[in-house]
């Protein structure tokens, strides 16, 4: 009976803390008061965007991504990774100011004086969206505009589904240039000095021990 309970209780409060989303345009601080540690959302155009829930597979190559790169950039003590629900606050040159909420952002040890106490105030050096079929247009178009815009040097975008990704890095004239698309070969980064990755770990997912050997970490 009390275990029933106590799961009654633990219902109540779930649902309780489900939050209804702002109605109209608010502020970005009347965001950040509106949400918490476990909201999932974008503020876009002053408008709060609830980021839906991810498939497994989405859930897995993310986990994978963040142990990859978190091992290199920590091995190297090059800078931090972060994946959600951390967001990123990105001024355009029209003035606009957008949230977004990257499955994977990299900051460099030049950079960490962006990060406040609830968001990074300003481009990542590196953003990984794993997209899905509904979010396929957002993330190479509206988003693949935003981040170039904002200056995030390097953008990869890696579709499950057609097991196929994009690595597209800024030239110097501030556009994004996809250097690298496809399901299998070897994508060198420009942010991550020495790293490279072969495509087809994101949907093999081999032990990170044979990665490691393969970078000569080990």
């Amino acid at each position: 009976m009390g275990y029933s309970m106590q799961r009654v209780r633990s219902m109540e409060h779930a649902i309780q803390a489900v939050k209804p989303v702002p109605e109209g345009e608010v502020t970005f601080e009347e965001f950040l008061a509106w949400g918490d540690e476990d909201t999932h959302a974008e503020w876009v155009q002053g408008k709060v965007i609830p980021r839906m829930p991810v498939s497994v597979q989405h859930q897995e190559i993310n986990s994978f991504l963040h142990m990859l790169v978190g091992s290199w950039v920590n091995f190297h003590r090059s800078g931090r990774t972060f994946h959600p629900p951390l967001l990123i606050r990105l001024t355009l040159p029209d003035g606009m100011l957008v949230a977004r909420e990257p499955d994977l952002i990299v900051v460099l040890n030049e950079h960490l004086d962006r990060l406040k106490e609830q968001y990074l105030d300003g481009a990542p050096d590196l953003v990984v969206e794993i997209v899905s079929p509904s979010q396929r247009a957002r993330d190479r178009g509206e988003k693949f505009c935003e981040y170039e815009a904002a200056g995030v040097p390097e953008y990869w975008i890696i579709d499950p589904d057609r097991q196929h990704a994009e690595f597209a890095q800024l030239d110097e004239h501030g556009i994004y240039q996809v250097v690298f698309s496809g399901s299998k070969g070897v994508y060198h980064s420009k942010v991550l000095n020495g790293f490279w990755l072969q495509v087809e770990w994101l949907w093999q997912r081999p032990p990170l021990w044979e990665i490691f050997k393969a970078w000569g970490l080990v």
